[in-house]
């Protein structure tokens, strides 16, 4: 069972007085209180420290925990200079790279960045697969690529990450086209439902794609994406998270939590929540704290790390009843 947390690499997450500099201080902390994963989320809409920029510099600072994207929107880069920043910190990191990728959403969250980034919004997923192929087929020496959207002849040499195939991908999203292609062809899922149940459900869909696809379901990781806020009970957590989601999104709380995963509370009942996930089958939960302030990040940054035992306690449980 893992736990990472996503870093607040967003201006939203930052009081008046913070230095994001200081983001690389919040990461190895994260390491030492026994976090295994940091996770950088992507995009244009809001300022915030660029993903591959902000996992770059945790790279030689940090020793064991994983560095991941949350999720990397690949339209937003040119493919073959993605391949390489992508080997490059795989590279620096010792091979603990895990590149959790999306289309993008309907949407002020989805379609604007593709006008940005001076690409069609159709056929969007089949872009996202052909640009995985790509990196893939560069990272073991490939030096031509022809799919039906991209297509590229004489490939120079490219930086071969340090473990063959390259860093795991994983994939964002939860509609039944992503399941299947989780299944099919990705390393892991990263989606955030609200419903443990639809948690459930989706993986096991997961799982019935990656069987006819002829593929060991072990070999695809269940993760979770949830915000996470422990208080001195639910009303004032909710409040606090309510904050946060009209700085972050400027949405109130109860429009958030109908298509995303938060749990809040005191400790104990946060504890509870996740476990309905971890029984669900999710194997590595990706916490966003929600909080507005480097040194509130912090606060939470501890109190998520003294559930980390209990967790994992939790989760060793669930492959007991199943037999894992």
């Amino acid at each position: 069972m893992d736990i990472g947390v996503l870093l607040p690499t967003g201006d939203a997450q930052w009081g008046p007085a913070d230095d994001p500099r200081e983001l690389v201080a919040f990461g190895r902390c994260a390491e030492r209180l026994g976090f295994s994963s940091l996770f950088a989320g992507d995009s244009l809409l809001s300022p915030r420290i660029e993903a591959l920029t902000m996992l770059a510099a945790l790279a030689p600072v940090t020793e064991t925990v994983t560095l991941g994207t949350a999720a990397l929107m690949p339209f937003l880069r040119r493919p073959i200079q993605a391949a390489q920043a992508l080997a490059s910190i795989d590279l620096l990191s010792g091979g603990r790279l895990t590149v959790t990728v999306g289309a993008g959403f309907p949407g002020r969250f989805g379609r604007p960045l593709y006008t940005l980034s001076e690409l069609p919004w159709e056929r969007r997923f089949a872009r996202l697969d052909e640009t995985v192929a790509l990196w893939r087929a560069m990272w073991e020496g490939a030096d031509a690529f022809h799919g039906e959207i991209l297509r590229f002849d004489d490939i120079p040499p490219t930086t071969r990450p340090p473990r063959a195939g390259g860093p795991p991908i994983w994939l964002g999203g939860a509609t039944p086209a992503a399941l299947a292609r989780t299944g099919r062809l990705y390393d892991g899922w990263l989606p955030y439902p609200p419903d443990p149940a639809d948690y459930a459900s989706g993986l096991g869909s997961i799982h019935r794609a990656a069987a006819d696809a002829r593929r060991a379901t072990k070999d695809i990781t269940p993760a979770l994406f949830v915000s996470v806020r422990i208080d001195d009970d639910l009303d004032s957590g909710r409040r606090a998270l309510d904050d946060y989601a009209r700085a972050a999104y400027g949405m109130p709380l109860e429009e958030l939590e109908k298509v995303q995963a938060v749990v809040t509370g005191s400790a104990s009942q946060v504890l509870e929540h996740l476990g309905r996930y971890v029984a669900a089958g999710a194997r590595h939960i990706v916490a966003r704290l929600g909080a507005l302030d480097l040194r509130s990040q912090r606060d939470q940054l501890e109190r998520v790390a003294a559930l980390i035992p209990a967790v994992r306690a939790a989760a060793d449980h669930a492959c007991a009843l199943h037999g894992v």
